[in-house]
């Protein structure tokens, strides 16, 4: 039987998702299909470094990391990221709530 290789010994599972629905994030890195991308050539561009997109689902991979699925604005495309792969969009650094491409809602609204 093969050994599976994992990228780090911290089970994200064990805590809610960094990221929620809605929420407006930006890809820290240049994203290449690597066949797992139907309607794409394998190395086709995907999402480029610091394009911005919104959270579309949520799942996980090998019980043990978040797999955020975000909806790229620029490019259109829909890719599953890791939380490490990703940075919050942060538009008024100075409001408490987290950063969402949904309107906030108001408490007794």
């Amino acid at each position: 039987m093969t050994n599976i290789v994992r990228d780090s010994d911290v089970v994200e599972l064990n805590g809610p998702p960094a990221f929620r629905y809605g929420e407006r994030v930006r890809a820290k890195r240049l994203v290449r299909n690597d066949g797992t991308y139907a309607g794409k050539e394998i190395g086709d561009l995907l999402v480029k470094k610091g394009e911005e997109g919104v959270i579309v689902s949520i799942g996980t991979f090998l019980q043990q990391f978040y797999i955020y699925g975000v909806e790229f604005l620029e490019s259109g495309n829909r890719v599953g990221m890791k939380r490490r792969e990703l940075l919050p969009v942060w538009e008024n650094e100075e409001e408490d709530e987290l950063p969402c491409a949904l309107p906030a809602r108001r408490v007794g609204a």
